[in-house]
Parts: C-alpha cells; sequence; structure tokens
C-alpha cells in the first residue's frame, strides 16, 4: 500500500506541474581520462602540482578512494569503452583489436539519440579507429606514445577529409591543441541539439614528457626537494583531505621489479635509492625530468578549465556528467634514473645547459621509478602491477544537475573500469545491446555507479584483475595480489591499505577461496593463456 501511495502521489506532482519523464533532457557525458597519472598527481589527491580546476570539480563532486583499472593504458581504455574485461574485449596486453562480440559506448548510446565525439589517445589499434567504433567525430593520436611537440605524422583527423586547424610553427603542443578541438567539438554538440558523449583522453602525462619552458621553470626548485620529502608531504595533505586513515605510516620505498631494461641497468629488484645519497648532478636532473611531468599534469588541467569554460559558455555545464581518472598507476619504466631517447638508453645524465633542454622538442625522457613512487603515494609499486599503486586510480565525478552524494564527499566503495558501460548507459536511458553488427554481444562485467554518485551504499561485489601474468582480487576488505610468477599475497585493506602486512601465511584458507574465485574468473573471461588460444 505504500509503494501504491508514493507512486500515486509522484503521478499527481507530474500532473499538476505538466511536467513527465521524458520531458527531462538527457545528461551531456565528458569522460577525461588522463594517462599515467599516479594516485597523488593531483592537487586534490595531495599533490603539491597545481591543478585548480579538477579540485574544483572535487569540490564539487564526489571523489573515488578505490576505484581500480587494468594496470596499463590499452586494457584499460578497451575495458572504460565496453564493459568487458581487456582479455574479453580483445586487448590482454598492448596489441589487439576491439573484438567483434564488445560493443562500444558511443555504438551503444546511438540508439539512444546521442552524438559522439573523441579527442586524444585511441591506442586501441589502427585496425579499429575511433569512427569505425561509433565515434562521429575524431582528433588525436591512433597509436601510444609520440611527440608532444610535433602533429605530423602522429594527430589525425577523422573522418577522412575532415578541416583540420593550423598550427603556427613551434606553436603545436598535443595538450593545448586537444583543448582547441574539444572546444569545436563541444560547440558542435550544442548545435546538433541532441545530447552527446565525449571522450577527452590526454596522452598527458606519459612519456615522452614534454612541457612549455614556462611551466616547468615554475617546478624545478620544488622538486631539488627530492623525493622522499615529496613523498612524505603528500601523504600528510592525504591524511588531512581524509583520503586515507590517520594510522597510515609511509611505506618503504618501492622495489623495482626485473624487467629486461633494468636488468641491464643493475637496478632490477633493488628498492628506489635515498633521494640524500645520490650525487648532485644526478638529483639536478632527477629534478628537472618530475619537473617535466608535473608541468604536464598542470598544463592539462589548463585544458581542462577551458573545456569546463566552453561548456559554460553553451549553457550545458549544468547538465554534463563529467568523469575524470587515470589509465593505470605511475609509471616506473624502467628504473630510478628513467630512461632517454628509447627504452633502452638509461642512466644517461644531463648536466649544465644540456638539462634545460630536457622537455623540450629534442628530448625524449622518462622520470623513472622513484618519481613513480611518489606519484603513487602512499601505495606500493606502479603502473603493469596489480599493488594498489599500479590499479588504484583517481576517480572524480560532477554533475551538478543530477548528482545527489554530499558536494565534497568520498565515495571508499571499490569501483572498476567496466562500470563505465552500465553507468553511462544508465544516466543516459540507454539500453545495452545484445547484438550488433550481426554479432552477439557479450555481458557486461560491471555495475552501475549511480547509486553511489546518489549517496547509496555499494552492494558486495569482487573486482578481479590481470596484467603480464601480475594478478588479483578483491573481495570485501581482503585483496589477493601477487607478481607474475610470484605466491600469493594476502592484504585486509581496512586494516592495511598501503599493503604492507602479508596475511596469507596467517589466513591460508582465505588465500585458498579467493585464488579459486580468480582462477575460475580467468577461465570464463579469456585470461588464461589456453582459454584466449582457444578463441
Amino acid at each position: 500500500m505504500r509503494s501504491l501511495t508514493f507512486c500515486i502521489v509522484v503521478v499527481v506532482g507530474l500532473i499538476s506541474s505538466g511536467a513527465s519523464a521524458a520531458d527531462a533532457p538527457k545528461p551531456n557525458i565528458l569522460l577525461i581520462l588522463a594517462d599515467d597519472l599516479g594516485y597523488s598527481d593531483l592537487g586534490c589527491y595531495g599533490s603539491e602540482i597545481r591543478t585548480p580546476n579538477l579540485d574544483a570539480l572535487a569540490a564539487s563532486g564526489v571523489r573515488f578512494t578505490q576505484f581500480y583499472n587494468s594496470a596499463r593504458c590499452s586494457p584499460t581504455r578497451v575495458s572504460i569503452l565496453t564493459g568487458l574485461h581487456p582479455h574479453q574485449a580483445g586487448f590482454p596486453n598492448l596489441s589487439g583489436v576491439i573484438s567483434k562480440n564488445a560493443v562500444t559506448l558511443p555504438e551503444a548510446l546511438k540508439p539512444a539519440g546521442y552524438k559522439s565525439y573523441m579527442v586524444g589517445k585511441w591506442h586501441l589499434s589502427k585496425a579499429t579507429s575511433p569512427t569505425v567504433r561509433g565515434f562521429d567525430e575524431f582528433y588525436g593520436m591512433i597509436g601510444g606514445y609520440n611527440s608532444c611537440w610535433q602533429e605530423d605524422p602522429f594527430y589525425s583527423r577523422l573522418p577522412e577529409g575532415r578541416q583540420k586547424r593550423t598550427f603556427a610553427p613551434g606553436k603545436f603542443y598535443a595538450t593545448d591543441a586537444f583543448a582547441d578541438y574539444s572546444e569545436d567539438f563541444l560547440d558542435d554538440g550544442k548545435q546538433s541539439g541532441k545530447p552527446w558523449f565525449f571522450y577527452l583522453a590526454f596522452n598527458a602525462p606519459h612519456f615522452p614528457l614534454h612541457a612549455w619552458e614556462e611551466d616547468i621553470a615554475r617546478y624545478e626548485p620544488i622538486y631539488a626537494q627530492g623525493w622522499d620529502k615529496i613523498r612524505a608531504q603528500r601523504l600528510a595533505k592525504q591524511k588531512e583531505l581524509g583520503l586515507v586513515p590517520a594510522s597510515v605510516e609511509l611505506t618503504p620505498r618501492s622495489n623495482v621489479p626485473a624487467n629486461r631494461f633494468n636488468t641491464q641497468t643493475g637496478w632490477a629488484d633493488k628498492d628506489n635509492p635515498a633521494w640524500d645519497s645520490l650525487p648532485a648532478d644526478r638529483r639536478a636532473d632527477l629534478a628537472r625530468r618530475q619537473a617535466v611531468f608535473a608541468a604536464m599534469v598542470d598544463r592539462m588541467d589548463v585544458a581542462i578549465g577551458r573545456v569546463i569554460d566552453r561548456l559554460k559558455k553553451n549553457g550545458q555545464f549544468e547538465n554534463t556528467v563529467i568523469f575524470f581518472l587515470s589509465d593505470n598507476g605511475a609509471c616506473a619504466e624502467w628504473d630510478p634514473y628513467g630512461f632517454d631517447k628509447s627504452s633502452s638508453a638509461t642512466n644517461v645524465l644531463h648536466t649544465g645547459d644540456d638539462r634545460k633542454k630536457v622537455g623540450g622538442p629534442d628530448s625524449y625522457i622518462s622520470y623513472g621509478s622513484g618519481w613513480a613512487n611518489v606519484g603513487n603515494t602512499p601505495f606500493r609499486l606502479y603502473k603493469h602491477y596489480n599493488h594498489e599503486g599500479g590499479i588504484n586510480t583517481p576517480l572524480i565525478i560532477h554533475w551538478p544537475a543530477g548528482l545527489k552524494a554530499k558536494a565534497g564527499s568520498l565515495v571508499k566503495s571499490p569501483g572498476h573500469i567496466a562500470d563505465f558501460m552500465p553507468t553511462v548507459l544508465d544516466l543516459a536511458g540507454a539500453t545495452y545491446l545484445k547484438e550488433h553488427a550481426g554479432n552477439a554481444i557479450l555481458p557486461m562485467e560491471g555495475v552501475s555507479l549511480v547509486p553511489l554518485m546518489n549517496g547509496q551504499a555499494a552492494a558486495p561485489r569482487r573486482i578481479f584483475v590481470e596484467h603480464e601474468g601480475n594478478r588479483s582480487v578483491r573481495d570485501g576488505d581482503w585483496k589477493l595480489v601477487a607478481l607474475a610468477g610470484k605466491p600469493w599475497e594476502l592484504y585486509n585493506l581496512a586494516q592495511d591499505p598501503t599493503e604492507m602486512h602479508d596475511l596469507a601465511q596467517r589466513s591460508p584458507e582465505v588465500v585458498t577461496e579467493l585464488s579459486r574465485l580468480w582462477q575460475e574468473w580467468a577461465e570464463r573471461c579469456s585470461v588464461l593463456e589456453k582459454k584466449r588460444s582457444r578463441r
């Protein structure tokens, strides 16, 4: 009877106001993805880097503290766009083609009347370009990484024949250009009169680290303090923000797991060194590298500010759902000193005038595992790995017209990148396709985040991740995780969010049960090599 009375009241209210559910405009959806941004690399997640626009979105939206990715670029991107695990969608690693049994967000939204735009990094093979898989307009890079300073031949405008902007010599910079095209596409979306889905996928701050000198200069003195002091400062700020419990201690400097590059440079399976143990010229080189990284994040935030301003100018800011996240944890490739020119050029030291060229058009560098350890504060390890430093990503959600959770609140329930498909369809009032282009579509793997956006409690769930043999399962407060070829480790994240105290020996029954669940998931989702070979 109570339910019937409620329904009558709602109907009477709609009739008396002349409104109906159909009259409510569908929201526009803007999904912004950063590339290799660590958990603590935004001001609202503890950083000293200037990110006022993202901080403002967080202050009037919500932030997640436990939102999981797939540990690396392409696997995360395909999962975001398809709502499947990357192995199901055709990308167990960096290479592949989006499966014919997967449907993308723009393909699923089109029957609901949405136009779809993309600017930025695709990285899901040339064989299936963005406009082949549902986007109406695209500008950006099809590949995974390249120069931020050189437009041709790296950056494309699709469909073929669309007019490109022109940039004066020395004026092209990818992040700025992405903001330019975003403004163009937002205007087109406004003029179309249709709701739109916009995927803005920055290649910042992925290597090669490139930034304007005016931005770099702001940060170089800050990072002369070194990674030990900066990491401690970030943790202190995270505690102030409530992102981590006050009891969390600063973890030891992370190990640098062996790979084919650091086995040649002497850093395999060693810990990052103490900053004060390094020679002065090496510290200056590394401070410059981190300053370039910070400058990329700073300029990305400026670009996001331009997008927000255009939404406001077009009168669409209030009813646009904005998501912001990173595709994986900070990138440690490949040792504390980073690399130059190519992934095989390590231990290069820049001094004097040569150091001022780092970050410019003629440089090609990464910042290394020491600064990646800072980026993932307070967690262990990095991109590639399934410990929290590799797969826990910042997520901000902002929607003035529809967000019901308290402004500025923290969502501490776990979420996963496969949740974007059900969430976006939920917001758009769209239906997930069971068939597309004559192919049966696999069921979605995620769950809608809308209840969490409304301040409601999350239903219990399990979250599975695998990349390059690194594996994990999250079940409630328990997390089972392992490096490739290594035994399982077990942590209670409620008591030990930084994975410092392995409970595998104390709770073998939990290890047995969670490893069984992981095996079942791996077999079902084509994770295991024998399963992939059968597809």
